[in-house]
């Protein structure tokens, strides 16, 4: 019966998302109940009458009672397939993977991280947040909105052990990328030997969704793939062998497309991936999470990059702030960090694109957007702007010092212009008329000799929730 069920909230699920039907709608037509998705999901029970009543109102296309006329969702829905068919003869919506992001571009990516010194800095910054913190039983909880290859997380939760050596982690990270994943898992079996008590959780869904590890749409909740790695042995090496060998289950299901509406990346299905100590899972038992969601009220929320510096500032308040707010426990701060411009980097961008300006939102206006998008749930929120000399912080490109000199080698200016396009976020579309010749390289080239280096800045802000 339980896979009956299943099977049965399955079909469901791919009928609502084909004909654009609500779950509530689905159930009120098909037997004017509206909470039956609902309770189904719940682990509620129906006739076999109501079964076959619900296969047949979806094998007849959503016909209330055979009748010729159709649902008025479903009329709606062929109408606006019509007109998306008018506008796409009018003008044709460009294909998202053609349209790829530069942000995302994994080879840019890593070339700028081990250039620049960007992830230290930031988890310097991030770890003063730590002796600000009141962490309360049973554990210290920590949420990463975006790993990375996992260096900032990775240099946290060392902070985080020489402050709270004896207190259990609670550790939870979002990333949708696989590439990152297998980067930020190398680095955690010295993590897990170091500081034994650890749950460490990796998923992919979104920042809505992310720190309850709970899913609201029905047809990714009936998707959703949850796995749990118990650690054996004692020692980092064992660890890593152990994790090394999740390869196979990240390539299969660590899987992500490209959203035909946003053009950003998109899971094609939800994972959850939960790992801790064979030898500490009584001791960890309150803090294991278990399918369903779970409690978030996060001591830490790490928000290092988390949106795009062109994005709309609503999207940036509404999609990505206001949902990891929410998930601040008492006492609970949340350290927002994003690219701030007018440095050597954006130099170099406005000798190319002298009109070109990214870094069009300031924490100043997106903290005012944050707290209206909150609205009353903002109330026992205080939001810290903090001024430029405690938020601005800067941090540099590698490089000795006889290699700013006279002429400056093709590898360095090649890393240089690669960081300031990666920071500015140009997309891929726009570099191919300016890499035709060489002024790119020359204007890098000006930029660093002028200021002996390259260095870029970002600004901090922090929203808190007031302790009990």
């Amino acid at each position: 019966m339980e896979t009956g069920a299943q099977e049965l909230l399955s079909e469901i699920a791919d009928f609502c998302r084909a004909s654009g039907l609500a779950e509530t709608t689905f159930g009120r037509a098909a037997i004017n109940d509206g909470k039956l998705v609902s309770r189904l999901r719940n682990g509620g029970r129906i006739t076999a009458q109501t079964f076959e009543r619900l296969r047949a109102f979806m094998a007849r296309g959503g016909e209330h009672n055979g009748a010729a006329r159709p649902l008025v969702i479903a009329r709606r829905a062929k109408r606006a397939s019509r007109s998306v068919e008018a506008v796409t003869d009018v003008a044709p919506m460009p294909d998202p993977q053609r349209n790829f992001r530069f942000f995302d571009n994994r080879q840019k990516y890593l070339l700028f991280v081990n250039t620049c010194s960007e992830k230290w800095v930031i988890a310097s910054r991030v770890s003063l947040e730590l002796a600000n913190i009141h962490p309360k039983p049973p554990a210290v909880r920590l949420f990463d909105a975006g790993m990375g290859d996992g260096t900032v997380l990775a240099r946290v939760m060392r902070a985080a052990h020489d402050r709270f050596s004896t207190m259990p982690f609670y550790i939870v990270g979002k990333e949708i990328s696989l590439e990152d994943i297998r980067l930020t898992l190398q680095k955690m079996a010295d993590r897990f030997f170091e500081h034994p008590a650890t749950v460490l959780v990796l998923t992919n869904l979104a920042y809505a969704d992310a720190p309850w590890l709970a899913v609201k749409s029905l047809s990714a909740a009936s998707s959703l793939v949850w796995h749990e790695v118990v650690l054996s042995g004692n020692s980092a090496h064992s660890f890593e062998r152990q994790i090394t060998a999740l390869e196979p289950f990240l390539a299969e299901n660590w899987k992500a497309g490209v959203s035909r509406k946003t053009g950003n990346p998109v899971y094609e299905r939800p994972v959850v991936l939960v790992l801790y100590r064979q030898d500490h899972k009584f001791l960890l038992d309150s803090i294991i999470p278990r399918p369903g969601g779970t409690t978030a009220n996060y001591d830490l929320v790490i928000a290092s990059q988390p949106y795009r510096a062109r994005a709309p500032l609503d999207f940036k308040a509404r999609r990505v702030i206001a949902p990891l707010a929410k998930a601040l426990g008492p006492g609970g701060r949340l350290i927002g960090i994003h690219s701030h411009g007018n440095d050597p980097g954006m130099e170099i961008i406005r000798r190319v694109w002298p009109q070109d300006d990214p870094f069009t939102t300031d924490r100043h206006s997106l903290l005012r957007a944050i707290k209206q998008e909150l609205g009353p749930a903002g109330r026992e929120l205080n939001f810290n702007a903090y001024a430029d000399r405690r938020s601005l912080f800067r941090y540099e490109m590698h490089t000795l010092p006889s290699e700013i000199g006279g002429s400056i080698g093709t590898s360095t200016l090649f890393a240089a212009w690669n960081a300031a396009i990666y920071v500015a976020q140009v997309e891929d579309d726009r570099l191919g008329p300016v890499v035709a010749n060489r002024q790119y390289l020359e204007a890098t080239q000006a930029v660093l000799q002028k200021h002996n280096g390259l260095w870029f800045n970002d600004e901090s802000y922090v929203i808190s929730r007031r302790r009990d």
